[in-house]
């Protein structure tokens, strides 16, 4: 697999704990929405036993003049180095890899599971989807404990607006109604939702409070035969995902899996 150079051109915090960075994209490289790198530091300042490279899914789409990751931002020397080295250092980055990217029949429903930074190859497939006009009908049902932790919220409010084909459902697992009493949380989704800190949200939430269930996926779909499903986010969460699925009568052919494991 080709190994290219290239520079950081930007980084942005875009919910609590987590960035996104920008790099120049290099001459010749091109990839599939979904799909991922590897990213490995020059000559770092200070590295630690998790070493100079990540695997980062692509945030940003085919058509986009830059590279995008997004990323939660863990106290590791990796990610230190990132957060403080000047635009325009430069770093390698490997691939394409993965085959985590939609699929060819139009007459068939995608249905994107997330958590947390799972989100990011759904951003680059739902933003590549609209680009390109694509007849896929794509629903993305998006969890995280509150507004402040979920990345791209906005934006991809903003795309539903755009693409009569895609439905985005967000849902906040820790943003209850002052009236409502909190249902109970397994193990699984207690460990696939624990990366934001405890803090209560001070935003106003009026959309889904639960977490993503049978219940909820029927409230927006008609058939659970139909549609191709993709789950990306902590091992914890795919596992439960998958697991929920498969109770629910969905077939192992028609689940696609993507973990994001230490973030």
């Amino acid at each position: 697999m080709p190994h290219y150079a290239t520079k950081l051109t930007k980084r942005e915090e875009i919910a609590f704990s987590t960035m996104t960075f920008h790099f120049k994209k290099p001459a010749g490289f091109t990839f599939k929405a979904g799909q991922h790198v590897e990213v490995k530091l020059i000559s770092p300042p200070e590295t630690d036993a998790e070493g100079n490279s990540r695997s980062f899914t692509l945030a940003s789409t085919p058509e986009d003049p830059e590279l995008m990751i997004a990323t939660r931002m863990r106290d590791t020397a990796f990610k230190r180095v990132l957060r403080t080295m000047r635009l325009g250092s430069e770093v390698t980055i490997e691939g394409p890899f993965g085959s985590f990217i939609l699929h060819n029949d139009t007459l068939k429903p995608a249905v994107f599971l997330a958590g947390g930074t799972g989100i990011t190859p759904f951003r680059s497939i739902a933003q590549h989807a609209t680009k390109n006009n694509l007849s896929h009908t794509l629903y993305l049902f998006y969890s995280n404990r509150r507004p402040e932790d979920a990345a791209f919220l906005k934006e991809l409010r903003q795309l539903e607006k755009e693409n009569r084909n895609f439905k985005f459902i967000a849902t906040m697992t820790e943003a209850p109604a002052r009236s409502e009493s909190r249902p109970p949380i397994s193990t699984n989704h207690k460990r696939a939702e624990s990366e934001s800190g405890g803090e209560k949200s001070s935003q106003p939430w009026s959309g889904e409070r639960s977490y993503i269930n049978k219940e909820m996926l029927a409230k927006y779909l008609d058939d659970f035969t139909k549609p191709i499903f993709y789950i990306a986010g902590p091992p914890a969460m795919v596992a439960a995902m998958r697991d929920m699925l498969n109770n629910a009568g969905v077939d192992d052919d028609n689940i696609r899996t993507e973990e994001f494991a230490g973030y």
